[in-house]
């Protein structure tokens, strides 16, 4: 990986340099870096970066003309050299050709407001010697992580949770309230991170800590509802079409800058295939694309991928997930710093290995669920209030549905899903679908309790509240657009891939096109009686793709967990789990727990997320929970 870190002291403690260099070297990284230490009376900071523009001077830190405004960053401004060319007009000096050192002088024109102007994914780090004032800034849709913590007159900072465990004065207790919200959802929600002394900077979020000040101060600088409101209720869908397809256009070319060479995470869906089709219009040779695939048919969406890397005559490479991949487990715990239960991390992460053995950076297509309407459960949403009733009704029939493991998400899965919940208000449905253990199970499964203060319910209710006014399509879009895609999608992809030294970037969460997809009414993202998602990307996608890609049902990368966890993981569920491992845990109940594994492999229910989510835990907190760090906050 690689990453930003550092401290800053505003009690004149002064830099320990051997920390700084600690936390440095916990940015795991396994390619070409800039790496780098700034330090004077009260501040420090270090970056790791993986070489992708401006392969000879872009080293950092990097500082303005007289050292006094410092900056580290993770990621990529795409508009750099927009910035650059205003800024040089306005009589700033460069000595660098890359897009760090855009940033300083940025600041010194508009101070903690420099990110609103910024069109990329970053995670930066400016010190202001002058101010005695540290400003962190994440990207507005949180592609970058950037964690901090503080303690005293002290804030440490970084992009990976295991850099700032290199920090003695952070405290390192699991926070329950966090465990709580994995359980419920598979990851760990901003602000929360596992460890109660850590927290995430949301996404589109400036933090200001400066001399004098009690406490670090949070500034959202981007509020994506603004526009949100149907604007485009009266343009014709042909229109529309062309102007997305233009939007996207754009935001490809802005993505494919780079002095090394770049791909596409080609999976078979609408998203990723728009990508290749638009890349490979602005690329002098083939572009080359990646796939993972599956020996069990219902999971492989190699031939779909082969459709669009023919069609446009790509560089095409495949990996097939191996039978033995359950050996991988131990190393994925070690490449995300937290818990993390998305089963789809697994081919994720040997897609990106496979990927980085040609490329430096690739395009993704992760967003195009959530701003344009890809999931099932927005058609169930659409459905729900006519059908709740007889939801109801169906319900005792429903249940006595027999698990099956032919594919990811199964028809008596999904249906068992939608009668439990279709009749709650849109809020506590749409938790409830997306809920990987309940809470009345979690009630009886976790030993320690919960504060009740961060529950999973009232972290996703403050995001549904800033919604007041739309529809309750669009609400649900939001939620998931602000939470789910950034500490789920987000994550997996950007852990999975930075592990290989692979830069992954997302076009489709690029200001231009966002803004557009906000705008856009309900109806021309899910069609609820012809059962149509994506409708507007779709014909977007129109001139670009094979019909088969256009019509093609959402698959997801998604692994044969349930008959895994059925067959060949069963072994492993049983030790992992096993009463001795969880008793010397001490976070769930034993009996609980053996009921549960017990249920799925007589294959009485479909317990695997619920099963994935214990095992992942476990493997984590062997990995990364010292002695030190068990205690229960």
């Amino acid at each position: 990986m690689c990453g930003i870190c550092g401290y800053v002291s505003l009690d004149g403690r002064g830099v320990d340099r051997d920390l700084l260099e600690s936390m440095n070297n916990r940015l795991v990284h396994r390619g070409p870096d800039s790496a780098g230490v700034f330090a004077d009376e009260c501040a420090g900071l270090a970056a790791r970066r993986l070489a992708i523009i401006d392969l000879v001077t872009g080293d950092q830190p990097i500082a303005n003309e007289d050292g006094s405004v410092v900056t580290v960053q993770n990621g990529e401004i795409y508009n750099y050299r927009e910035l650059r060319a205003e800024l040089a007009g306005r009589g700033h000096t460069f000595r660098t050709q890359g897009d760090t050192e855009v940033l300083v002088h940025l600041y010194e024109e508009q101070g903690p407001a420099f990110a609103e102007r910024l069109r990329g994914m970053f995670a930066i780090a400016v010190w202001d010697r002058n101010a005695r004032r540290l400003v962190l800034a994440r990207d507005r849709y949180g592609i970058k992580p950037l964690y901090y913590g503080v303690q005293g007159g002290t804030l440490c900072f970084a992009s990976e949770l295991k850099a700032m465990l290199a920090a003695p004065w952070i405290e390192r207790e699991i926070d329950v309230d966090a465990l709580d919200a994995f359980l419920a959802f598979g990851f760990v929600p901003a602000p929360l991170t596992i460890f109660r002394g850590i927290r995430k900077l949301p996404p589109g979020t400036v933090l200001v800590w400066e001399h004098g000040s009690r406490d670090a101060r949070l500034e959202r600088y981007t509020k994506p509802l603004a526009v949100m409101r149907g604007t485009l209720e009266a343009t014709d869908t042909a229109t529309l079409a062309e102007e997305l397809r233009e939007r996207l256009r754009d935001s490809v070319a802005a993505h494919l800058i780079a002095d090394v060479p770049v791909g596409v995470l080609l999976s078979g869906g609408i998203d990723s295939s728009t990508l290749v089709a638009l890349a490979a219009e602005r690329s002098s040779e083939p572009v080359r694309t990646f796939t993972v695939g599956f020996e069990e048919r219902h999971f492989d969406e190699r031939g779909a991928a082969r459709l669009v890397a023919e069609r446009y005559g790509t560089d095409h490479h495949e990996i097939v997930v191996p039978p033995d991949a359950v050996s991988l487990l131990p190393r994925m715990a070690e490449v995300f710093d937290e818990p993390f239960a998305d089963d789809s991390a697994l081919p994720t992460y040997l897609v990106s290995e496979l990927a980085s053995a040609h490329v430096k950076v690739a395009l993704s297509g992760e967003g195009g669920d959530e701003l344009f309407g890809g999931y099932n459960f927005y058609l169930g949403h659409a459905l729900a209030p006519a059908l709740g009733r007889a939801a109801k009704l169906a319900r005792p029939l429903v249940e006595r549905l027999p698990s099956s493991t032919a594919k990811a998400s199964t028809f008596d899965w999904r249906a068992k899903r939608f009668v439990r919940s279709a009749s709650k208000p849109a809020l506590h449905r749409h938790l409830a679908w997306k809920t990987v253990v309940p809470p009345e199970e979690r009630e009886h499964l976790l030993v320690p309790e919960p504060s009740g203060t961060n529950g999973p319910l009232e972290l996703l209710s403050a995001r549904y509240a800033e919604s007041d006014g739309l529809d309750e399509l669009a609400r649900m879009m939001d939620i998931d657009l602000g939470v789910f895609l950034v500490d789920d999608m987000l994550v997996k992809t950007d852990r999975a891939s930075m592990a290989h030294s692979l830069e992954v970037r997302v076009p489709i969460l690029d200001p231009v096109v966002v803004d557009f997809a906000l705008a856009l009414p309900g109806r021309m993202k899910v069609r609820a009686l012809s059962r149509t998602k994506k409708y507007l990307l779709r014909k977007a996608a129109e001139p670009l793709l094979p019909r088969e890609i256009l019509e093609g049902e959402k698959r997801g990368l998604s692994i044969p967990l349930a008959a895994w966890l059925r067959g060949e993981l069963q072994p492993l569920v049983r030790d992992v789990l096993s009463p001795d491992s969880l008793r010397r845990h001490g976070y769930f109940d034993p009996a609980v727990v053996g009921r549960v594994v017990d249920d799925h492999v007589a294959g009485r229910s479909d317990e695997s997320r619920k099963l994935w989510a214990l095992v992942t835990f476990c493997l984590w907190f062997d990995r990364h929970a010292s002695a030190g760090e068990r205690a229960v906050a």
